[in-house]
């Protein structure tokens, strides 16, 4: 009788749960994962990257290198928005990757039965020093 009772009370609950969130009539915006056309940009995102990174200084002097892997939103106007690091190389350098992202001009938004969506995108950034040396002449053989 007990276990009876129960179900009635939880299926009673969730029905009214689920009528509760529609008549509010709030939806969370559906942000999708893969769509019939992926975002893509008009441009080279890597030589985008290559020219705007800065290596950070505290990584530099302790010889940090790595990759980060971001996940961001391209809404429906092709803007970048909600950068997030899903795998860390290290603090200073996942600073440097999201604030390049933040900073990418509009792409192409990802387009769903004909109408333009949101979508993540993950973009893995590797971040490594170059060491450049002074003075060095090519060899003649």
């Amino acid at each position: 009788m007990n276990i009876r009772y129960a179900f009635y009370l939880y299926c009673s609950l969730l029905a009214f749960t689920s009528k509760a969130q529609s008549d509010t009539g709030l939806s969370a915006p559906v942000i999708h994962t893969y769509v019939e056309q992926m975002p893509k940009t008009a441009y080279d995102y890597q030589d985008f990257l290559s020219k705007h990174i800065v290596y950070p200084e505290y990584a530099r002097e302790r010889s940090i290198q790595g990759k980060v892997i971001t996940r961001f939103v391209v809404n429906e106007d092709g803007h970048v928005s909600d950068c997030k690091v899903v795998k860390s190389a290290e603090a200073s350098l996942d600073r440097e990757a999201v604030r390049v992202i933040s900073k990418f001009p509009p792409w192409k938004p990802g387009i769903l039965n004909g109408k333009a969506v949101k979508v993540y995108f993950t973009l893995p950034i590797v971040l490594r020093l170059v060491v450049m040396l002074k003075n060095r002449r090519p060899r003649m053989h």
